[in-house]
């Protein structure tokens, strides 16, 4: 019984470390249906603090933060790093991303 909640365990603990890495994009509605980061969520850089919890409310997991130039995406971050969400990137705009290895989705 002892192996088997162990494991148990183990595999939940899988599956939320699995689930604690996400990209947000911060641009508005427009820019994000022109194309965006797959499986991106969308929240406008001015609605993160009332928005983020919809995405994750584990402050330690691992956000992506991208916008067209990387300067909302940093105003996004300040918002974060002042609610203690201690894991927040900003990675910079859109374009940047597009020398990475980041699958972008068209609408």
């Amino acid at each position: 019984m002892r192996k088997i909640l162990i494991l148990m365990m183990m595999v939940c603990g899988m599956q939320v470390h699995a689930e604690s890495e996400y990209w947000i994009d911060v641009r508005t509605t427009g820019e994000y249906e022109t194309g965006h980061v797959k499986g991106a969520a969308h929240i406008p850089y001015d609605e993160i603090a009332d928005k983020i919890t919809a995405v994750t409310a584990d402050k330690s997991a691992k956000i992506h933060l991208y916008c067209r130039s990387g300067n909302r995406a940093g105003r996004a971050l300040k918002v974060l790093q002042d609610m203690g969400y201690d894991n927040a990137h900003n990675d910079g705009g859109i374009s940047d991303l597009k020398h990475e290895t980041v699958v972008l989705e068209f609408n």
